[in-house]
């Protein structure tokens, strides 16, 4: 009997769109059926930062897209200057691929431009995961790049990657996630997505501190049901934002994460998929 090969996010391949006469770069595997995840990634991030156990943990029960916003990774134009135009443009992709109702899967960065394509386009999202992520107007969101400048200055020094010290504990525990999640990220060894410019670098931390000087968003309008994750030590957007999302958002769950920060979600990612799944399912 012919047997068929089960696709993963190491061999998937690399497409693209025309998203109003731009190309965007994406992924697309798991089930035909059903409402698709689109995973929205973090700062400085492209298609191959994506935790693979994660994807692939998702992909096996759902349809998932993951794809370069504009500007970022073999996506192309240049990446705008705020999360509400990223939001736009992730909107945009959605409606190009034809799609009429997602979830979501913001991390970081991603987190905030999932809340903008849930406030701009309602109709378009059904449920939403928001991790290691924060609101508009927290404020000392703008901290995070002086975070983000030392993080980049100790791995200079170490030879190490800066999410070792931006998404991990620096106790043992930490360090053993930190390499097995860097051992993950390096497995697809072909057809690799293009690396970060310096222009999207750029934007993207423009964007980031101008999120948290803006006006608060309303987020009572958001209806929709919200599942929130971190970790319990998050350096980047601390912890009470998450908490501070799950008050403002009236169908939203919380999780945080033990002995953990910024990547809680790869480091307890068992955990993470299983009940994220969950929330997908209900």
């Amino acid at each position: 009997m012919k047997t068929t090969k089960t696709i993963t996010w190491i061999d998937v391949p690399t497409r693209t769109i025309d998203v109003d006469g731009v190309p965007f770069a994406y992924r697309n595997l798991g089930p035909a059926d059903g409402v698709p995840v689109v995973f929205l990634h973090h700062l400085m991030a492209v298609l191959d930062d994506w935790d693979p156990r994660v994807i692939d943990g998702i992909a096996a029960h759902r349809r998932v897209i993951a794809f370069d916003n504009r500007g970022v990774g073999g996506s192309g134009g240049s990446v705008p200057h705020t999360v509400e135009e990223m939001g736009r443009d992730a909107v945009a992709f959605i409606r190009a691929m034809g799609l009429e109702k997602v979830d979501l899967l913001g991390f970081s960065l991603g987190g905030g431009v999932a809340q903008m394509v849930t406030l701009q386009a309602p109709e378009l999202v059904r449920r939403v995961i928001l991790a290691g992520t924060g609101p508009r107007g927290a404020g000392d969101l703008d901290a995070m790049t002086k975070i983000v400048a030392s993080a980049y200055a100790k791995a200079a020094l170490t030879l190490n990657d800066a999410r070792a010290f931006l998404f991990f504990p620096r106790d043992s525990a930490g360090k053993q996630a930190a390499k097995d999640y860097f051992v993950h990220l390096k497995e697809r060894t072909q057809g690799r997505d293009k690396k970060i410019s310096l222009q999207a670098r750029r934007a993207q931390v423009k964007a980031i501190r101008a999120a948290g000087v803006h006006e608060p968003d309303d987020l009572s309008v958001i209806t929709h049901p919200v599942f929130i994750a971190n970790g319990d030590h998050d350096l980047m957007v601390a912890s009470s934002h998450s908490a501070d999302m799950a008050r403002r958002i009236p169908n939203s769950r919380l999780t945080i994460y033990p002995n953990s920060g910024h990547g809680a979600v790869f480091q307890h990612h068992r955990e993470f998929v299983a009940e994220a799944l969950g929330f997908l399912g209900e």
